[in-house]
């Protein structure tokens, strides 16, 4: 199959939902596929095509919103190339300006759009509202997501049960949604794969001892991760356990905020914050952990508790239906509803070498299921079913954007 996927976001940019992307390419171009991105361009506002890697990059402006940019939403100098390409089918993995075009140019050529929801946007919307009108933004969002996941797609994925349960039962939706887990390239986080002396080198760097135990987050660093639970928890943690590091993975727009926390909570000899940390470089954070964790709950399914999994290291995550797909409590990890148990918790794990041990090896095992290639081959299938349904009859809604359309844009897309 010849398959485009489309997104706002891609690489150098780093994200689980980039990782997501560039993972998915990947295992489908192993299979024998041919995959084009449509993405923004991070870098600067010019066109740019990777004829070796099949990326094409749009001009955008920066949304204000960590390192993302926002395109036009009609960009008539991609459609000659983009329509070069052939495309089967269309996988959007944005609701913005290029997850309209992907569903506007699949409209007008008669290409089916698959559609992967990956954001409770409902989360995020305090970066937009900055406290105000918070109810009706979220109401806003939530019928801007179901139009845009409902109405104007072919088939519809999403990764874990709590963002199926947000379509079914909060959204109304009427339509096949799949739950396919997103997959990652999880061998490159075994243990066997990450060189000794590498890990050496990284805990002289970030000056981790032997005898210290080190609980790791990996995500960005924002008000919806809920970092400042961590923060606030290592206190308490340290009163034990001296030896207790928080190495804290990521960047975003509250760092200075947490370190200035880290100081009030006088844990800042214990916290460690990297910044950001090139993508080839993370499988060595993951070594040098004892245990990860998370009280995120804004994830849809969270890839970095795939990823700590298949480095073998326990999961301590808030008990939260994202996570629940993927850790079962006291088998491959542990899950905590409040600051006591999540204390109680760490303080286990720091006592028990041996359950450290067994919630390792468990954890690496549950992750196989998870692989890049298990993955492509259910996103596979999706493509081929979208292929069944007759594009005109599920993209009735798309009516309402063309109706925003410029009328002499619509006419030159139309000539083309």
């Amino acid at each position: 199959m010849r398959i485009g996927i489309f997104t706002e976001t891609y690489t150098p940019y780093i994200s689980g939902l980039v990782t997501s992307e560039v993972m998915l390419k990947h295992a489908l171009e192993k299979l024998g596929h041919e995959v084009y991105v449509v993405t923004a361009n991070l870098e600067n506002f010019k066109y740019s095509y990777d004829e070796k890697e099949r990326v094409l990059k749009i001009p955008g402006i920066p949304t204000g919103i960590y390192d993302s940019r926002l395109t036009g939403i009609y960009p008539i100098k991609a459609i000659k190339k983009i329509k070069s390409w052939n495309l089967d089918v269309i996988h959007s993995q944005t609701e913005f300006a290029i997850g309209t075009f992907a569903r506007i140019f699949g409209k007008q050529y008669g290409i089916p759009v698959v559609h992967t929801y990956h954001t409770m946007y409902e989360d995020y919307v305090h970066y937009i509202t900055k406290g105000y009108f918070t109810k009706p933004g979220i109401k806003l969002v939530e019928y801007l997501t179901k139009f845009y996941c409902d109405k104007t797609v072919t088939e519809l994925i999403v990764p874990t049960k709590k963002a199926y349960d947000l379509f079914k039962e909060k959204y109304k939706v009427d339509r096949n949604i799949h739950i396919i887990p997103t997959g990652i390239e999880i061998s490159r986080f075994y243990k066997e794969n990450s060189k000794i002396q590498d890990i050496i080198n990284l805990k002289r760097k970030l000056n981790i001892n032997d005898t210290d135990f080190v609980i790791l987050f990996v995500g960005r660093l924002a008000e919806e991760k809920n970092v400042e639970f961590l923060l606030e928890s290592h206190e308490e943690i340290i009163k034990k356990h001296n030896n207790a590091k928080l190495l804290i993975v990521g960047d975003g727009p509250d760092i200075n905020k947490y370190k200035e926390l880290s100081i009030k909570y006088k844990i800042d000899n214990n916290t460690i914050f990297t910044g950001k940390v090139p993508w080839d470089d993370m499988p060595k954070y993951y070594q040098i952990a004892d245990a990860f964790a998370t009280a995120s709950r804004s994830e849809t399914q969270g890839l970095t508790v795939v990823e700590a999994m298949a480095a073998e290291i326990p999961v301590v995550c808030v008990d939260d239906d994202s996570f629940k797909i993927v850790v079962i409590d006291d088998l491959n990890g542990k899950l905590f509803k409040n600051k006591k148990e999540y204390v109680k918790i760490i303080d286990e794990l720091i006592k028990d070498n041996k359950l450290l041990l067994r919630l390792g090896t468990q954890a690496r095992i549950s992750a196989e299921p998870y692989s890049s290639k298990y993955f492509a081959e259910r996103v596979l299938e999706v493509y081929k079913k979208a292929h069944d349904v007759d594009p005109d009859s599920i993209f009735g809604g798309i009516v309402a954007i063309n109706r925003t359309i410029d009328k002499a844009t619509a006419e030159e897309m139309s000539k083309i």
